[in-house]
């Protein structure tokens, strides 16, 4: 049974067409985004590390190496099962520093662009004989089915077509992302065809083949020939070595680290993935023996690797026989697409870009994603004329333990990423250098019909199939021996003991606050203009901001720190570790440190901590919960704290801090002094770098109203914190300066009571006099003139007296002498005797006066210190009244209170008056009018009866008005009290 090629070539077209089409629709937002990153397209999507092995080479595997060919599954398998401690840790570093490959992790953990470039090379090399691999499936599947059809025009036809679309599914750089949904959701669709084919497959022999499986145990009972048995021996090593370079490929592989990593939408979905690609991978698996049962049941004229082929065209099956091939066709473009793609951003960054960075060029990402479609189609076009000239010579098992034994001598530099902090790049490229040399020698050579070196030499052990597995633990031995030697005795940088730090499991990283060049966002941009261009610094660095939910224009040097690390963090991605860590050390490079250096940056720890938060146990998880706790007390302290650093940079400002200021940590903590208010900075940075460690009583005008302060500052300096700094408390003492204020005027109040009585009682034996002189006057003469002025001393004298006793009663009251027995006194009659008192008088008989005070408000106290109370807070109503005004007294119990409230339509009193006018001989009335002792007089009758008063003025800001409400202890009767207790009760 056969095909005619064009049949091929167009169903070969619209499979790869329609994965284009699933991508596309993707990209295009046309799927609900639930199912795109869902870890179900995930997990399958990671299938694509299974490529030809999973139709074709299996079952070859399985003939040559019986049950064997698992290990190709178990060692991916168990580091999947390992992801906590061996891929979430590279998943961290290269999310946190936007690291796109294997080649960008070695250049960042090494600090060396060689590591990189050597990490590039091996890939590249190795990964030729994985894509010969494919193409030689694909060719070879498609000349079974199209015998007649030249095998070159297949393989060129293919590798045509996957450059088409491998250019089209990837090299989207200008976005400022690396990551391809629509590319994952077609792999996802690619592992689900495969996995469907063979599934299917393997039904079709099991039930059509052997009648089901009674009878497949029957033929296997039959069957005595030893390629039937799939025996597996213990002590065969090549079985141990593929499952080693399986472990490998889930680190090493380009195309599995793009997809584990790249394209990794979060990690729970890497959680759902360490089970679900194993379970994937055995479902791929089972199928196998029973197609290798079928071909030999049906002794298929085809090689074993290709016995799916060979059964499907054996049972004359022409749908089955198509679905086979588009199978494979879909394991092999899968693999080919995201390696190339992979490999493609590799060779980008680590070989391309650092012999010339596009500095010239208008719109950078537009420059790159050529490039990278350039070397996409550079790479398959070199797979293509690899397979031309070895590699189809070759089977496809010793393509694939070529292609894995290459990319195992990645795997101690990959393992020393997270697990061995000594290791530097000196070793690292001693050792792969040396493992590469023995690689090519003693398994790329011998198979590639061009030399073989070890013959020559009569060595006594030459590779082939049988021993390639000694050859492959001599290379990695020799690898890892160099590696731990060279690395044990040479130094490692600064800077790669800070990226190892950074990148070992379970380290936090400690950087230094130094201070930038740039002093914000908008100095970033100038910066990065010079080698980027004005476009594209300006993209990039609003793109930071954003990441970092930044204002658009930043200046806190904390802030600039991070700003920064994005910014070559997003870099990396689009230009490459090493290139990118060069431009913004260059570029956005710090100030000099001065002295012995600067201290660790503490919100750095902070952050890194909070990041650590639930995964901390045991000791560490205490001594966590010990620095939350005192971290905790710092900020809700009832007193301000603020501290900072020997820069003047704020590391900590508390919440009674945020209360008294008015500013929030979040605006000021990370920035310099210079950043606060004018009156905060000039304080807070005269005390910091003055040499006075407290300051009593300091003045600082707040709000229009003054506040007193007592600073103190503390050195945090010392054996276990050198990075120096200083913290400063801030007490606020304006309630107790206040309340001193107010106890030196009561003392006045009393002294000028002391006075008034003492003056009253000297001046009123002269006017006693004076009056008595002036009757008698009026006595003895019959005189107008005389008899008047008589009058007139009279009335002046009881003037001085009216003066004399206000006098008296203030030094009473302010010496709050009770000379009266209190008794229940209704506040109502009280009122209503002052009122009548008023109307004797000739002034304000326009004045109109409402009594609402309730006929049961009761108070216990003197009545006629209370009835002078209400005559002068009514007088004064009275004489701020406008004619025909009106003065309301009204009153209601308030709990056990009585509050009596006289409220008038006057002008009102100016705000700067109202503290001023419980003070004696204080008066806003004009002249002659007033003594101004009314209400000092009111304010100490209230405080005798164990009350307050307050004056609210002006009522209205169009309307004035003024209301004096008093509150006093209201009285019960003792029935109404029992009576309301037990109602209480």
């Amino acid at each position: 049974m056969s095909f005619s090629a064009s049949g091929l070539l167009a169903a070969s077209f619209l499979y790869l067409l329609l994965l284009f089409g699933i991508a596309w629709i993707t990209e295009r937002g046309m799927l609900p985004r639930s199912w795109v990153r869902h870890p179900l397209v995930y997990t399958l999507s990671l299938g694509v590390y299974a490529g030809i092995w999973a139709v074709y080479a299996s079952v070859g595997a399985a003939a040559e190496y019986g049950y064997g060919f698992l290990a190709y599954y178990l060692g991916i398998s168990g580091a999947f099962l390992l992801a906590p401690v061996l891929l979430n840790p590279i998943l961290r570093i290269g999310r946190a520093y936007q690291l796109t490959s294997l080649a960008d992790l070695f250049a960042y953990r090494y600090r060396s662009q060689w590591a990189g470039t050597l990490v590039t090379l091996c890939s590249g090399a190795a990964i030729l004989s994985l894509l010969s691999m494919q193409i030689k499936a694909v060719t070879t599947s498609a000349s079974l089915l199209a015998p007649n059809t030249s095998p070159v025009l297949i393989s060129v036809c293919f590798s045509l077509i996957v450059v088409l679309f491998a250019t089209l599914f990837g090299a989207r750089r200008d976005q400022g992302s690396d990551s391809h949904q629509g590319l994952v959701v077609a792999i996802a669709f690619d592992s689900l065809v495969k996995l469907v084919s063979l599934l299917v497959l393997g039904g079709v022999i099991l039930f059509s083949v052997f009648d089901g499986m009674s009878g497949l145990e029957n033929w296997l009972a039959d069957q005595t020939r030893p390629e039937t048995a799939m025996a597996l021996r213990i002590d065969d090593g090549s079985w141990r070595a593929l499952m080693l370079m399986s472990f490998a490929g889930a680190l090493v592989l380009p195309h599995m680290y793009h997809m584990t990593f790249g394209e990794n939408p979060s990690p729970k979905a890497l959680a759902k993935a360490s089970w679900g690609l194993p379970l994937y991978l055995l479902l791929l698996g089972l199928p196998v023996p029973l197609i290798l049962w079928g071909g030999q049941a049906l002794s298929a004229s085809t090689d074993p690797s290709f016995f799916a082929i060979g059964v499907s065209q054996a049972i004359e099956n022409p749908a089955l026989t198509l679905l086979v091939y588009i199978a494979g066709l879909s394991a092999a473009s899968g693999l080919m697409i995201v390696g190339t793609l992979a490999l493609a951003g590799m060779v980008l960054n680590h070989m391309v870009l650092p012999l010339r960075t596009p500095r010239d060029q208008g719109d950078i990402y537009r420059w790159l994603r050529w490039v990278k479609r350039l070397l996409i189609a550079i790479t398959i076009l070199t797979a293509l004329l690899f397979h031309e000239t070895l590699g189809k010579h070759l089977d496809l098992s010793i393509l694939g333990i070529i292609s894995l034994s290459g990319m195992l001598q990645l795997l101690p530099g990959a393992l020393g990423v997270i697990y061995w902090p000594e290791g530097n790049r000196r070793g690292l490229n001693a050792g792969l250098c040396a493992g590469l040399i023995i690689w090519a020698l003693t398994l790329v050579l011998p198979f590639s019909h061009t030399a073989n070196v070890l013959a020559l030499l009569d060595a006594p052990l030459v590779p082939d199939r049988s021993n390639l597995h000694i050859f492959i633990f001599i290379s990695l031995t020799v690898n890892i021996s160099l590696f731990a030697l060279v690395s044990v005795l040479s130094a490692s940088s600064r800077e790669e003991s800070s990226a190892a730090e950074a990148c070992s499991v379970g380290a936090l990283s400690r950087p230094q606050r130094r201070e930038l060049l740039a002093s914000s966002s908008e100095d970033f941009v100038l910066q990065l203009a010079a080698p980027l261009g004005m476009g594209v610094a300006r993209r990039e660095i609003d793109r930071a901001l954003q990441q970092l939910k930044l204002p658009s224009v930043e200046y806190r040097p904390y802030q600039l720190r991070r700003l920064r690390d994005r910014v070559e963090a997003n870099l990396s991605g689009l230009l490459g570790p090493a290139v990118a860590r060069d431009l913004v050390k260059r570029n956005l490079g710090f100030k000099p440190m001065a002295g012995g250096g600067t201290g660790q940056d503490i919100r750095y720890v902070e952050r890194a901590l909070g990041d650590y938060e639930n995964r901390l146990t045991g000791l560490a998880g205490e001594l966590d919960n010990l620095r939350r706790h005192y971290r905790q007390t710092l900020h809700n302290l009832p007193i301000p704290a603020c501290s900072m650093g020997d820069d003047g940079e704020i590391l900590m400002w508390n919440n009674a801090m945020e209360d008294l200021t008015g500013i929030t940590a979040d605006d000021v903590v990370g920035a310099k002094l210079l950043a606060l208010p004018e009156h905060w900075h000039l304080l807070l940075d005269d005390f910091n770098s003055g040499e006075d460690l407290h300051r009593y009583k300091h003045r600082l005008d707040l709000g229009g109203r003054p506040h007193w302060l007592n600073l103190h500052k503390a050195a945090l300096a010392g054996p276990d914190h050198p990075e120096g700094g200083s913290i400063i408390l801030v007490e606020d003492q304006t309630e107790t300066r206040l309340l001193e204020d107010e106890l030196m005027h009561s003392e006045r109040l009393a002294s000028v009571g002391r006075l008034a009585a003492g003056v009253a009682h000297e001046i009123g034996n002269p006017v006693t006099g004076i009056s008595s002189l002036a009757q008698n006057l009026k006595l003895e003469t019959e005189d107008p003139d005389i008899l008047s002025t008589a009058d007139q001393i009279q009335q002046q004298t009881r003037r001085i007296s009216t003066i004399l006793q206000s006098l008296m009663n203030f030094a009473r009251t302010g010496n709050h002498a009770h000379a009266n027995r209190y008794e229940p006194v209704l506040i109502r009659r009280c009122v209503d005797e002052s009122i009548n008192l008023l109307s004797l008088s000739d002034k304000g008989l326009g004045i109109r006066y409402l009594n609402d005070c309730p006929d049961g408000l009761m108070v216990l106290g003197d009545e006629q210190r209370l009835v002078q109370v209400f005559i002068n807070l009514l007088a004064n109503a009275r004489d701020a009244s406008p004619d025909g005004g009106e003065v309301r007294i009204s009153g209601k119990h308030d709990g056990y209170s009585a509050m009596i409230e006289v409220t008038d339509e006057g002008s009102g009193i100016p705000p700067q008056q109202l503290d001023h006018i419980f003070e004696p001989f204080y008066t806003t009335k004009a002249p002659n009018q007033g003594t101004g002792l009314g209400l000092s007089l009111v304010y100490s009758i209230v405080e005798e009866h164990y009350g307050n008063i307050q004056v609210d003025s002006p009522l209205h800001a169009d309307r004035g008005g003024t209301a004096v409400r008093i509150r006093l202890p209201a009285y019960e009767p003792e029935s109404a009290a029992s009576t309301s207790q037990n109602q209480r009760s």
